[in-house]
Order: structure tokens, then C-alpha cells, then sequence
């Protein structure tokens, strides 16, 4: 098994996904099977010519941040929020 550091934001949304998978299901689904069947839904989707097109041609047009950057941007508004909860905490 790997461990994968992922961004705070991006590893709640896996929670909720988990969550909501979970729910749907009937039956437990961990992080790791909600990623799996993420993927599947994506390679699925793909397998439609039209969507791996407009897909492509979405992709090919985004403003696409480096690793680095996305990293930051995803953890920089929970950084904000905690920062915002202890200034209001000192102040009372």
C-alpha cells in the first residue's frame, strides 16, 4: 500500500464521496474503493468518443496550475479559515 498526501480540501470531498458512496451502496465503501470507482466512472465516460473529445478539448483550453500551485491553492483557504477561528478566539 502507498500513502498519497493530498490537499485537506481534496481529502474532505474523498470523505464525503466515501460518505455518499457508502449510502448509496447499502455497504461500506473506503476512500480507496470511492477512488476506484471514480475511476471507473471516468474511464467509462471516456469510452464515449463524443466525451473523450469534449473532454480533451476542455483540458487543452484550461489554465491548468503546476502540481505545486494546485497544492497550495487547495490548502491556502483552510489555512485562511483557521487563521480567522483563532483571531476571533483571541479576541473574546
Amino acid at each position: 500500500m502507498k500513502t498519497l498526501n493530498l490537499p485537506e480540501k481534496i481529502s474532505d470531498e474523498l470523505a464525503k464521496t466515501a460518505e455518499e458512496l457508502t449510502f448509496m451502496a447499502k455497504k461500506p465503501i473506503s476512500q480507496s474503493m470511492a477512488i476506484d470507482l471514480l475511476i471507473e466512472i471516468y474511464h467509462a465516460h471516456l469510452n464515449n468518443p463524443c466525451a473523450l473529445d469534449a473532454f480533451s478539448q476542455q483540458l487543452k483550453s484550461l489554465n491548468i496550475m503546476l502540481p505545486e500551485e494546485f497544492d497550495k491553492y487547495w490548502d491556502e483557504p483552510a489555512k485562511l479559515q483557521e487563521t480567522k477561528r483563532k483571531a476571533k478566539s483571541k479576541k473574546q
